[in-house]
């Protein structure tokens, strides 16, 4: 069978925080598995402790091209730990997790395969009352071998090590380590002896949580389908990581979609270290959508980003991961869509990465979803689609453009008070 690798971070546990108040000191999972094929797929999920012990298997079989949510999870009472998803037909997955009930939330893609080194762009303590802790996962099947990683922060000499069981997951809580200085803004690197990894980062306020994957791979050019300022109090900040060896110059372009102007930022970053991109061309002030792209690197090294989404006032924040265009593909699809789900409701963005302008076709599984959305987007520039109206909805939706490039992310949001703000990155097909 084919393997989707989905890290599930203390799914049902209890976890230690630093002693901010108002923090989660609960978290909860569940997860949407999407079918990527025209055929019914035959999943077997695998819950795995953080000792490498399976904790409960289930199976199950996702209708062709539709998805399936497990919530709650099938997993006993109290499971710390991740997920292994076996199938045998293309599958994806998103994890949705909240903390203290669903005071917070949060959003994150599953992995194909683990990479041997892991890069995690923005890693905090004591940040304004924003900690990060992040689980890295052995991506090797239960029963395989054991790895060893090694952790080290950019700009300190602390380092951190753990061995990890096939399978399993450990914990790394950067607001309980000692060596880290206190404030600390900065970037990780995990690397593994042994197998391969992956690693999901939770940024946690004092109201509102983030999520996003390491990176097994960097882009000299990574892009950014969205980016918002002054946006109904919506305001985004783009944390670029040099994954090379050698410093250099990066400059991000601004392209507004439905509104804004135009504007670029260029800041020098140092080999394994992190630089931050925000406020482009006074935009604290003035209103922009759109989405962004490194155009210069100039020492061609590459790069890894991560995108955060904040409504300070509203107390709701979610983060994505930026893509690398060679990623790109005529499809994308986003596993879980909503409309009017218990006052949820999704909005995506696709980025055409191509050179040229392309003719791009949303359709929606099921019935009762939305209407087809189509557009001609030009090169560098976004399709907005937001799925609100009358009458539940919840299923997936695919985008293609037939010879086109495309990558995308979606929202999951709900006007009710609290962070309930999910976004999530579209899988490429």
């Amino acid at each position: 069978m084919k393997k989707v690798i989905v890290v599930l971070v203390l799914a049902l546990a209890m976890v230690l925080v630093a002693a901010v108040s108002a923090q989660p000191s609960t978290y909860n999972s569940g997860f949407q598995v999407a079918n990527l094929s025209a055929t019914n797929a035959d999943i077997v999920i695998s819950y795995v402790k953080q000792d490498g012990t399976v904790d409960a298997t289930v199976n199950g079989t996702i209708p062709a091209n539709g998805s399936t949510t497990y919530f709650p999870i099938g997993a006993s009472a109290g499971f710390n730990g991740s997920v292994v998803i076996s199938s045998n037909q293309p599958v994806a997955a998103i994890a949705n997790v909240l903390g203290d009930g669903f005071a917070f939330g949060a959003s994150y893609e599953s992995f194909s395969e683990g990479a041997a080194s892991v890069n995690l762009p923005l890693i905090m303590k004591g940040n304004f009352n924003f900690n990060t802790w992040f689980n890295v996962q052995n991506a090797a099947a239960p029963g395989g071998a054991a790895v060893t990683v090694n952790i080290s922060y950019a700009g300190t000499t602390c380092t951190e090590t753990a061995t990890i069981a096939a399978g399993a997951a450990a914990t790394f809580n950067q607001g309980t380590n000692a060596c880290l200085p206190n404030p600390y803004v900065g970037a990780a690197t995990v690397t593994a002896t042994g197998g391969n990894i992956v690693a999901t980062v939770m940024e946690v306020g004092p109201t509102t949580l983030f999520a996003y994957n390491g990176f097994t791979a960097g882009s000299e050019n990574p892009v950014m389908p969205l980016v918002q300022a002054n946006n109904f109090g919506y305001f985004t900040g783009i944390q670029v990581q040099n994954a090379g060896s050698a410093s250099t110059n990066v400059t991000v372009s601004y392209v507004p979609g439905t509104v804004g102007s135009a504007c670029t930022q260029t800041a020098t970053i140092a080999a394994g270290a992190s630089a931050t991109f925000l406020d482009c061309s006074n935009m604290s002030v003035s209103q922009f959508v759109g989405g962004a792209s490194v155009t210069t690197n100039s020492a061609n090294q590459p790069l890894v980003a991560i995108v955060n989404q904040l409504n300070n006032s509203a107390g709701k924040g979610a983060a994505y991961n930026a893509f690398d265009p060679a990623s790109a593909s005529a499809s994308v699809n986003f596993p879980l869509i909503m409309r009017d789900n218990f006052g949820f409701f999704t909005g995506f963005n696709v980025y055409n990465a191509g050179a040229a302008a392309a003719s791009v076709t949303c359709t929606f599984s099921g019935t009762g979803g939305p209407a087809t959305v189509t557009a001609t987007v030009a090169a560098g520039a976004v399709l907005n689609a937001v799925q609100t109206g009358s009458g539940t909805y919840v299923g997936s939706a695919t985008c293609t453009a037939a010879g086109g490039s495309l990558v995308g992310v979606a929202n999951e949001v709900s006007t009710a008070a609290g962070d309930n703000l999910f976004a999530y990155g579209g899988f490429n097909q």
